[in-house]
């Protein structure tokens, strides 16, 4: 499946981050918002997805919803694979960057083929 990965659209200073994938038939659009402990490092106060048709129309998840929570362990896992992102060695191409992006996209793609009933 052809996708196009769109990381950390943000403005500077913002402590929300919005990140895309778009595939040929649909987008996924993610949400992180983060809170500033004590210690300067930046922690999610939660991430969400939503998926959306090519044209913008929000798709309902299974249940109803406009939008889906990850939670718990989806969550820590999440956050591993943002961390691989955000590294400097992915920044920096000393990994393989297809890979570290194989692997979140797959990871989304998971949740969303759980959430919602995709025709």
């Amino acid at each position: 499946m052809n996708y196009k990965l769109e990381l950390n659209t943000q403005e500077s200073g913002s402590n929300i981050v919005f990140n895309n994938i778009i595939f040929d038939s649909f987008k996924v659009n993610v949400v992180e918002r983060h809170i500033e402990s004590r210690h300067s490092v930046l922690n999610f106060d939660h991430v969400l997805f939503k998926v959306r048709t090519l044209d913008n129309d929000i798709i309902e998840t299974k249940k109803g919803n406009k939008r889906t929570i990850i939670r718990s362990d989806e969550l820590e896992i999440y956050g591993k694979l943002t961390k691989a992102l955000n590294s400097y060695e992915y920044k920096n191409s000393l990994i393989n960057k297809k890979d570290i992006e194989k692997d979140y996209v797959y990871f989304l793609l998971n949740l969303v083929v759980s959430n919602y009933a995709l025709n």
